[in-house]
Protein backbone atom coordinates (compact mmCIF):
# COMPACT_ATOMS: atom_id res chain seq x y z
CA UNK A 1 0.00 0.00 0.00
CA UNK A 2 1.21 3.31 -1.10
CA UNK A 3 1.84 6.27 1.91
CA UNK A 4 -0.51 9.12 0.19
CA UNK A 5 -3.25 6.23 0.50
CA UNK A 6 -2.89 5.61 3.94
CA UNK A 7 -3.50 9.18 4.64
CA UNK A 8 -7.48 8.97 3.34
CA UNK A 9 -7.84 5.27 4.32
CA UNK A 10 -7.32 2.04 4.88
CA UNK A 11 -8.72 -0.50 2.18
CA UNK A 12 -10.83 -3.12 3.95
CA UNK A 13 -11.40 -6.06 3.93
CA UNK A 14 -8.06 -6.17 1.85
CA UNK A 15 -6.51 -3.38 -0.81
CA UNK A 16 -7.06 -6.05 -3.39
CA UNK A 17 -10.85 -7.26 -2.29
CA UNK A 18 -12.17 -3.55 -1.54
CA UNK A 19 -10.75 -2.25 -5.21
CA UNK A 20 -12.31 -5.08 -6.81
CA UNK A 21 -15.89 -4.35 -5.05
CA UNK A 22 -15.25 -0.74 -5.86
CA UNK A 23 -14.94 -1.93 -9.72
CA UNK A 24 -17.80 -3.60 -9.61
CA UNK A 25 -19.86 -0.96 -8.54
CA UNK A 26 -18.80 1.43 -11.01
CA UNK A 27 -15.61 2.79 -9.55
CA UNK A 28 -15.53 6.45 -9.65
CA UNK A 29 -18.50 7.22 -11.26
CA UNK A 30 -20.80 7.55 -8.00
CA UNK A 31 -18.29 7.54 -5.11
CA UNK A 32 -18.57 9.00 -1.70
CA UNK A 33 -15.48 9.11 0.79
CA UNK A 34 -16.92 10.63 3.88
CA UNK A 35 -14.79 10.70 7.59
CA UNK A 36 -17.57 13.58 8.61
CA UNK A 37 -20.43 11.29 8.63
CA UNK A 38 -20.56 7.66 9.99
CA UNK A 39 -21.63 4.80 7.62
CA UNK A 40 -25.27 5.13 9.55
CA UNK A 41 -26.14 7.88 8.89
CA UNK A 42 -25.06 7.67 4.84
CA UNK A 43 -27.74 4.58 5.24
CA UNK A 44 -30.39 6.46 6.43
CA UNK A 45 -29.92 9.55 3.77
CA UNK A 46 -29.64 6.78 1.30
CA UNK A 47 -33.48 5.19 2.29
CA UNK A 48 -34.49 9.00 2.90
CA UNK A 49 -33.79 9.96 -0.68
CA UNK A 50 -33.83 6.70 -2.74
CA UNK A 51 -30.79 6.65 -3.50
CA UNK A 52 -28.46 3.05 -3.58
CA UNK A 53 -25.88 2.90 -1.06
CA UNK A 54 -23.21 -0.20 -1.38
CA UNK A 55 -20.75 -0.29 1.14
CA UNK A 56 -17.41 -1.64 0.93
CA UNK A 57 -15.70 -2.38 4.61
CA UNK A 58 -14.14 -5.12 6.56
CA UNK A 59 -17.07 -7.84 5.99
CA UNK A 60 -17.47 -7.45 2.28
CA UNK A 61 -16.41 -10.14 0.23
CA UNK A 62 -16.49 -9.74 -3.80
CA UNK A 63 -19.14 -13.01 -4.30
CA UNK A 64 -21.75 -11.27 -1.82
CA UNK A 65 -21.07 -7.55 -3.33
CA UNK A 66 -21.16 -8.72 -6.67
CA UNK A 67 -24.67 -10.83 -5.46
CA UNK A 68 -25.93 -7.37 -3.98
CA UNK A 69 -25.59 -5.43 -6.81
CA UNK A 70 -27.18 -8.53 -9.21
CA UNK A 71 -30.13 -8.01 -6.27
CA UNK A 72 -30.03 -4.08 -6.35
CA UNK A 73 -30.26 -4.02 -9.90
CA UNK A 74 -33.76 -6.15 -9.98
CA UNK A 75 -35.45 -4.39 -7.27
CA UNK A 76 -35.41 -1.27 -9.02
CA UNK A 77 -36.43 -2.57 -12.23
CA UNK A 78 -39.29 -4.41 -10.58
CA UNK A 79 -39.87 -1.57 -8.73
CA UNK A 80 -40.60 0.78 -11.73
CA UNK A 81 -43.12 -1.47 -13.05
CA UNK A 82 -45.26 -0.55 -9.97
Amino acid sequence: MREVARAMWKPRPSLAESAESWLLAGAPHHTVLSSAVDTETLTDYAAMTGVELLTIDETTSTGQFTKEIRWNAAYHRLAQAL
